[in-house]
């Protein structure tokens, strides 16, 4: 007798369950995922393709979230798996509450089983919240890396918003595969930093398949580094993790799940944005994470910013468009933007909540706390389209663009236009550059 089990997920660490530890098992059946986080990807089927057409021949259909209880009852589930990141303990047991009294167990998967083995070694960079800042930490890994004369490749966590077998495995190599590959924003945003540097990055569905594909990159492949996704921890097993933390949100490294695993399991962390955070606040994070991990390696860490037109800013009415999912279920309130627009003396933050149409005002209404910034969503292109028109309608002198991508490129904005970029930069010693020393010498990477 199979036992009937439901992923609770979001286009993600679910499909990564599923493919590492169900799929090809005989015993399990898994009825249904359920979707959450992630506007419009439920609806559809996680197809026979990915699955094993021989144990799911109909592939398996994703439901949303808000269904699990009726769909435990009327699919006879005795495991439910809840499998996506960065989310509050308290919304974690209200789930397992929620799962256990309609009858079914709530299970977490773990790292042991979940963990791929790479040919080649691995450094993954994971944190306690989305927002942190791990891309730029990932991108100044490759950077110092690169100066030494190696390939890095690195694997991004998944973001399959669309044709999941045409995901399955996807390579990013220049600006153009964007477009090839129908990349969301949220997609570009974390592709795009890596290929206008000259290093190669996949994604997709199937990590095993992606992981043997970037070992064998035909450009080379010396190191894999992992690029993780919200605060999850990852899909590959790493020789050495770093992770990042946020003294803006003071606690949540032991707070959020899973963040505070990340947290435990890293042998480096970066407690990023000490130049614009409260000393205190620092200090609460440095605290908490000597409690759960007094081992790991502390690096101070700082995101200077970049501005191209600081005097577009000045005196001037603006709109300040920022990450999406650092505003959405990251919860910041501010971002690079806005730190740019107070530095340099805007006369007003406009707030876009009044203008917004369509998906962007839904998105307003699910996240009520993003205050007067505009979160640069774009996970269809519905989605961007509204995008566009709110910040058409928005009346401003200028629109702050603090996303990683060029935001022109995706949508079209008829008012000037500010970039605000910004980039890791150690502070003191430890730093990455002495801590990666160790690493290539001892797995013998000198070129």
């Amino acid at each position: 007798m199979r036992r009937n089990v439901i992923i609770i997920g979001a286009a993600g660490r679910d499909f990564h369950n599923f493919n590492t530890f169900f799929r090809g098992k005989s015993e399990y059946n898994v009825v249904a995922f359920t979707a959450a986080q992630i506007p419009d990807i439920d609806g559809r089927k996680y197809p026979a393709e990915l699955a094993g057409a021989d144990l799911y021949p109909n592939g398996i259909p994703i439901y949303a979230e808000s269904d699990l209880t009726s769909l435990i009852k009327d699919l006879q589930a005795l495991d439910c798996v809840f499998a996506y990141s960065d989310v509050p303990y308290q919304r974690v047991m209200n789930m397992s509450a929620v799962v256990n009294a309609a009858g079914a167990n709530f299970i977490l998967l773990g790292p042991g089983e979940t963990m791929i083995k790479s040919t080649k070694p691995v450094i993954a960079v994971g944190a306690t919240r989305t927002g942190c800042g791990k891309s730029q930490t990932s991108r100044r890994i490759i950077e110092i890396l690169m100066a030494k004369g190696l390939k890095v490749v690195a694997v991004r966590h998944p973001m399959p918003y669309g044709d999941l077998v045409a995901q399955k495995v996807q390579r990013f190599a220049e600006v153009g595969d964007l477009a090839r590959h129908k990349c969301t924003i949220e997609e570009m945003e974390e592709y795009e930093p890596h290929v206008v540097r000259g290093n190669v990055i996949y994604a997709g569905v199937d990590y095993e398949a992606i992981l043997r594909a970037a070992e064998n990159d035909p450009s080379g492949c010396d190191v894999v580094l992992w690029d993780g996704g919200n605060n999850d921890f990852p899909f590959y097993k790493p020789d050495l993790t770093v992770g990042v933390a946020d003294p803006h949100r003071p606690g949540a490294e032991i707070s959020y799940y899973p963040g505070e695993v990340v947290a435990r399991m890293s042998d480096v962390i970066v407690i990023n944005k000490i130049d614009s955070a409260d000393i205190a606040n620092i200090q609460k994070v440095r605290d908490n994470l000597a409690k759960i991990n007094p081992n790991a390696i502390i690096v101070d860490g700082a995101s200077p910013l970049t501005v191209d037109k600081p005097e577009l800013i000045r005196g001037k009415r603006v709109l300040v468009v920022e990450d999406g999912p650092t505003l959405t279920h990251g919860e910041m309130k501010i971002g690079a933007g806005t730190v740019a627009a107070n530095k340099y003396g805007a006369a007003e933050l406009v707030d876009p909540r009044p203008y917004a149409v369509g998906k962007l005002a839904e998105t307003f209404r699910i996240y009520p706390n993003i205050g007067t910034l505009l979160p640069a969503m774009g996970y269809g292109e519905e989605q961007t389209r509204d995008l566009e028109k709110t910040i058409a309608n928005t009346p401003c002198d200028a629109v702050v663009i603090a996303t990683p991508i060029d935001l022109k490129r995706i949508v079209k904005i008829d008012k000037p236009t500010v970039k605000v970029g910004y980039d890791l930069q150690e502070i003191g010693k430890p730093d990455l550059t002495e801590i990666l020393d160790v690493f290539v010498k001892k797995h013998n990477l000198v070129k």
